[in-house]
């Protein structure tokens, strides 16, 4: 799915855009049985009620591509005939309505997974949306012929409230109460199937998890049985592995400066560009940013060979989880240093009189710990 797909079913959970009619879940306690069902027609809630679950479940389609959102493909195999697919088709084919069904996706959910002891709340709706036609970046609803029915789950921790001082009216005094139970923004949740070229697509779901580096893999293979994809923190150390390995001594503070800046630009135009696709990168553009800052062809081959065995033959890279595109960190065992990495290329590696030093210019205004400073000794008490 792209952004724009996204987008397009993110908009049908705003209170006067829902067409959902019906909620379904249950309540799972920290021992992982079912506390207490939810089966609720929409009309029964209060309008605050209503729009504080479908708050709860537009979470489930936000975040970034790549990142919180991950595309789940399914095998051939399993659409023709899986007991994983059967089920998921199964809660769509019958708008969620068929109890049994749902008792069996419950108990699957709760044998796989554990949100660190924490009850929570397994969230499911199913949405029949009929698909307006398109006109440039305009919807055109009166030409549409397509019906895209799907269901949206999503799971959310449940929390004791804190303890706090409530006032009694009544004995004019204040005392002490233990908040209520709280559900909190899901951790984790899925669309099936997915929205692709805007229409259902049974080969693909679409996974969300709050954490990137979290993606709940026992989840992933009892509700989907698919290979769980690296999650975005395991694509970065496998790729900064594959940088290590294959340049060795060659892996200097500018090659990876280098590598950090090209690929910041390209997310940076990719964004500029307004693509909704998200962001992508070949194997071999990796390894042409490593000869263009005169890495040998030696390295740059296994540098190839050594991505090809962390992430698969012919894998195709999300330029975003490779880098972190908000801060550039250099580490010491003495210091931490981190910055915008729009400024990374200010920091620079020097050896004089055979020690190795970090050089950084700086700026008209220095603070120590919020105190202004200055950095010119002719001007301050060590003068000699």
């Amino acid at each position: 799915m792209n952004q724009k797909e996204v987008s397009e079913l993110r908009r049908r959970f705003r209170p006067e855009r829902s067409a959902v009619s019906h909620l379904y879940g249950c309540y799972v306690g920290t021992a992982g049985s079912i506390i207490a069902y939810l089966d609720e027609p929409v009309s029964m809630l209060s309008q605050e009620e209503g729009e504080m679950f479908l708050g709860l479940l537009k979470k489930a389609l936000s975040g970034s591509l790549g990142r919180n959102l991950i595309d789940i493909v399914f095998s051939t195999e399993q659409v023709v005939d899986s007991e994983e697919h059967r089920l998921l088709s199964a809660l769509r084919d019958t708008a969620l309505q068929d109890g049994a069904v749902r008792e069996q996706f419950y108990q699957k959910v709760i044998q796989s997974l554990d949100l660190d002891g924490s009850g929570y709340l397994i969230l499911l709706a199913h949405d029949a949306y009929d698909v307006p036609a398109r006109r440039g970046d305009e919807l055109d609803a009166e030409t549409g012929d397509t019906v895209f029915s799907y269901i949206l789950c999503c799971v959310c921790p449940v929390k004791d409230g804190k303890l706090a001082l409530e006032f009694c009216p009544g004995e004019n005094e204040f005392h002490s109460c233990l908040g209520k139970q709280v559900v909190s923004p899901p951790e984790l949740g899925f669309l099936f199937p997915a929205f692709n070229d805007r229409a259902a697509d049974l080969y693909s779901a679409l996974f969300y998890t709050r954490k990137p580096d979290q993606l709940h893999q026992d989840f992933i293979d009892a509700v989907f049985h698919t290979e769980p994809p690296m999650s975005a923190t395991e694509q970065r150390e496998a790729f900064q592995a594959a940088l290590a390995e294959s340049l060795e001594e060659g892996c200097s503070m500018e090659v990876v400066q280098f590598v950090h800046e090209r690929i910041r630009e390209r997310l940076e135009e990719h964004k500029e560009s307004g693509d909704t696709e998200p962001p992508a990168m070949t194997v071999g553009e990796a390894a042409a940013l490593l000869a263009e800052c005169g890495v040998s062809e030696e390295r740059t081959a296994a540098f190839k060979e050594s991505c090809g065995q962390r992430f698969g033959e012919g894998a195709v890279l999300a330029p975003a989880n490779l880098v972190d595109t908000k801060r550039f960190e250099v580490k010491t065992a003495q210091m931490t240093l981190t910055m915008d990495p729009a400024f990374s290329a200010l920091v620079e590696a020097r050896i004089i009189d055979g020690k190795k030093y970090l050089l950084i210019p700086a700026g008209a205004e220095v603070e120590i710990n919020g105190f202004p400073v200055g950095l010119d000794a002719q001007d301050g008490p060590l003068k000699q």
